[in-house]
């Protein structure tokens, strides 16, 4: 028998603890080799230890080196700061690596298969923001600052390229928006640049797209793109908008991988709105479960995983509340949020 695998279990906020449940159940009848640590965040480690990413929480992952969550709840404006933001943070995670591929054939977009790698530590991210007081309002200017660096430009794209490498794809899209933001993302568009020419050129293809003209060409024709690789803003809105070409946040997982630790995790909000009602879509955390294992160097039970999960959809046709209300008024305001 395996040994069992140490790895830490966030269930979440909202929806978070049925999905994870059912999720449980799947990897049990599959015989996934995880013994888990349960832990709390988000609301759950407001409630528990009055810190949205407790310190248990996080001495449990430094210990695992391996966690598996469900959506945190985050509060638009004020309140806390993200939890998924400081997770990346803590653990260095620096690549978000999301895999998008059409489960259910047959719709607009059919046979998509395209993985958008996006920068997860830098860029707009950082939160270095504030307020400069103009006469009584306190708020009358907010100013923002982004950093990228070479060395986690560099980073990124060496992983974007490796993993293209690894998984058989032929084509790798730097994209960018260096013909305005000419020193934030042109640094990226650069060490690209430099990098394909010095170690990847004759391996593999690379194009570059700026952001707005990526984001018009996914709707017209992704079927173009293989692996995306970009900043993390932008890897932000890209990567929800590809979600959208195969049924939306709740059909698409997400990894995080640093050099601390790796975290998978539905990337959808928690829904409080839906939460016990029987509603709630396990797909994407299914998903991130199978790229957890496929991670752990098991591959035949990540392949298992899904075709289980294609039969359900396809062969059985199980699809109710398969997807989220692409309505976010009608499925919770958070539902379809990730950040």
């Amino acid at each position: 028998m395996p040994q069992a695998i140490p790895a830490t279990l966030i269930a979440g906020d909202g929806i978070g603890p049925e999905i994870v449940e059912a999720t449980l159940l799947v990897l049990d009848a599959l015989g996934a080799p995880f013994a888990w640590e349960s832990q709390v965040a988000g609301l759950g480690g407001i409630r528990a230890a009055g810190d949205p990413l407790p310190e248990a929480t996080l001495a449990s992952i430094r210990r695992t080196r391996l966690a598996l969550k469900g959506p945190l709840e985050t509060p638009s404006g004020g309140g806390y700061r993200s939890s998924n933001v400081r997770l990346r943070e803590a653990f260095h995670l620096y690549a978000n690596v999301r895999p998008v591929r059409t489960l259910i054939p047959g719709g607009r977009f059919d046979k998509i298969d395209l993985v958008v790698v996006r920068e997860n530590l830098e860029g707009l991210y950082i939160g270095h923001e504030h307020y400069v007081r103009v006469d009584d309002d306190p708020h009358a200017v907010a100013i923002g600052t982004g950093v990228n660096t070479r060395a986690g430009c560099r980073r990124i794209l060496e992983y974007a390229f490796d993993y293209a490498l690894a998984t058989g794809r032929k084509k790798v899209t730097l994209v960018h928006k260096a013909n305005i933001m000419k020193v934030l993302t042109g640094i990226f568009l650069e060490t690209g640049q430099e990098l394909y020419d010095s170690t990847y050129k004759g391996r593999i293809v690379m194009d570059t797209a700026i952001v707005d003209a990526c984001a018009m060409k996914l709707v017209l024709n992704p079927w173009q793109y293989e692996v995306l690789v970009t900043t993390n803003l932008f890897g932000d809105i890209l990567s929800d908008l590809a979600a959208g070409l195969v049924g939306g946040l709740g059909m698409t997982p997400g990894a995080n991988i640093g050099t601390d630790a790796a975290i998978f995790e539905a990337v959808h909000g928690s829904a409080p709105d839906i939460a016990g009602r029987g509603l709630a879509n396990p797909t994407a955390l299914l998903l991130a479960a199978a790229l957890m294992i496929e991670h752990c160097k098991r591959p035949e039970l990540a392949a298992r995983l899904r075709q289980a999960l294609h039969d359900a959809l396809n062969v059985d046709q199980v699809r109710r509340a398969c997807c989220p209300n692409p309505d976010p008024e009608a499925n919770g305001s958070v539902y379809g949020q990730s950040s």
